[in-house]
């Protein structure tokens, strides 16, 4: 009974530090390419450096950070040909999603997708990035969730937690959230009609978008999307 409960303690407390350390490491506290010190977070987060440790190894494991053997471990720094793969591996999980999704979309669930877009261009006119983005996150993860398949989900979420490593400036230039939003309502129609092939190519299609808008303006001066205002931040392409 102790040894289980012993397993249990330590089970519960690395889970709980892997979320609060992932956390950290996706809200932009370490800069890419940044060495975390392991006897800070230990003490940050009020445990040995043993859970600090393991936690490291699981995140590196995720594609999240990097282990150097006699350096440390360090944030992960992507590159833009790796951001590049990683859009095209998105474009292919999505594009299934939309496909299984739409030969079982409910009304309930279509009309959830359709108030989103709304939401979406209500920040539009108002030249909002931060409403936009949270709303186009849940967008493309309730398409992933409606598509009834949690294996795919998952691996959606992961592939999207990589790509936060990716940072510069947000991608929003020559009106892309407003090309990005119809680009949404294309995809709702295709739901809509319950047209599989043609949901499956406008989601491949809208995330392709995405990359080439990237390849385009990476390391470019943000401009915004019909003025908004332009900040440093993690890639927030829709």
């Amino acid at each position: 009974m102790r040894s289980e409960l012993e397993f249990l303690q330590k089970h519960s407390l690395t889970s709980v530090l892997q979320q609060e350390l992932e956390a950290l490491v996706l809200s932009g506290e370490f800069a890419p390419g940044e060495r975390l010190n392991e006897n800070a977070l230990a003490v940050r987060f009020s445990v040995s450096r043993g859970p600090v440790r393991e936690v490291c190894r699981a995140l590196a494991e995720k594609g999240l950070l990097e282990l150097i053997p006699n350096r440390g471990v360090f944030m992960r720094r992507i590159d833009e040909a790796q951001a590049a793969e990683l859009y095209d591996v998105r474009a292919g999980l999505f594009a299934t999603a939309a496909r299984l999704l739409a030969a079982r979309v409910t009304a309930q669930e279509l009309a959830y997708l359709e108030d989103l877009l709304e939401g979406m261009e209500a920040a539009l006119t108002q030249r909002s990035l931060d409403d936009y983005y949270p709303l186009n996150l849940e967008f493309h993860d309730c398409i992933l969730r409606f598509a009834g398949n949690d294996r795919l989900h998952r691996a959606y979420a992961e592939l999207i937690k990589e790509l936060h490593m990716f940072r510069e400036r947000a991608l929003v230039q020559g009106g892309g959230l407003t090309v990005s939003n119809s680009e949404h309502r294309g995809i709702v129609a295709a739901l809509k009609a319950g047209d599989a092939p043609r949901a499956m190519e406008m989601a491949f299609a809208h995330v392709q978008s995405g990359k080439s808008r990237m390849v385009l303006h990476h390391d470019k001066p943000a401009q915004g999307d019909g003025g908004a205002e332009s900040r440093t931040a993690p890639v927030k392409e829709p």
